[in-house]
């Protein structure tokens, strides 16, 4: 089944634009969370797009497709760019600034998901971060770009300086907690799970709604 990460480009509304409603422009990989809290809020005036989210492995590509996606939109009261900086060097934020919209704060989602606060407070830079998202995909977005399917001697070149893999969790899934638990195995490193919900996501989706 094709999933809003797998489209160039992907939109899921109630209605058509106009009449104060609020767009969403999103990375692929904060789908599910959205549409959940969505869902949660009833936010019926609220659509989601969703840009690919296999662009994190060219952040250099990102502000460029954002800007096209927000030339393709029209009618929207307010549009929110639910990115956070994902490695752009601040192009998404110049985006932001140049289009008069808001956008997510922090350097990448593992920061919004934790909360700004906690994750810098925390300083873990021996850690590898998985999300809902990353723990379903692993392998697509981790294990096949960086060729540890066919040179799985690779393995100590890019994670020989970490520790263990921190699993944010946004979900209860004991299943998912598993394949997060399995992907720590094949890196060698030990694994922690830290229940987040939706973190500040949420937060700046209700402002984003309001």
């Amino acid at each position: 089944m094709e999933t809003p990460s797998d489209r160039d480009l992907t939109r899921t509304g109630l209605a058509p634009a106009g009449g104060g409603r609020v767009l969403v422009l999103a990375c692929g990989a904060l789908a599910r969370e959205i549409l959940a809290l969505i869902r949660l809020n009833g936010w019926t005036h609220v659509d989601l797009q969703c840009l690919p989210a296999i662009l994190h492995n060219h952040p250099e590509r990102i502000a460029p497709a954002a800007e096209r996606a927000l030339d393709a939109a029209a009618g929207y009261e307010r549009v929110f760019l639910a990115y956070a900086d994902c490695g752009t060097g601040g192009a998404l934020a110049e985006l932001c600034r140049r289009r008069g919209i808001e956008m997510i704060a922090g350097p990448h989602c593992y920061a919004f998901f934790d909360g700004l606060a906690a994750f810098e407070a925390a300083g873990e830079v021996t850690a590898f971060y998985l999300t809902d998202f990353l723990a379903r995909q692993f392998d697509t977005f981790v294990w096949r770009p960086l060729g540890l399917d066919r040179h799985p001697e690779l393995r100590e070149l890019y994670f020989g300086n970490y520790e263990k893999v921190v699993y944010l969790a946004q979900t209860d899934d004991a299943a998912l907690t598993e394949q997060a638990r399995a992907s720590a195995a094949r890196l060698g490193l030990a694994f922690e799970r830290r229940f987040t919900g939706y973190g500040d996501l949420a937060a700046a989706l209700e402002r984003a709604a309001a």
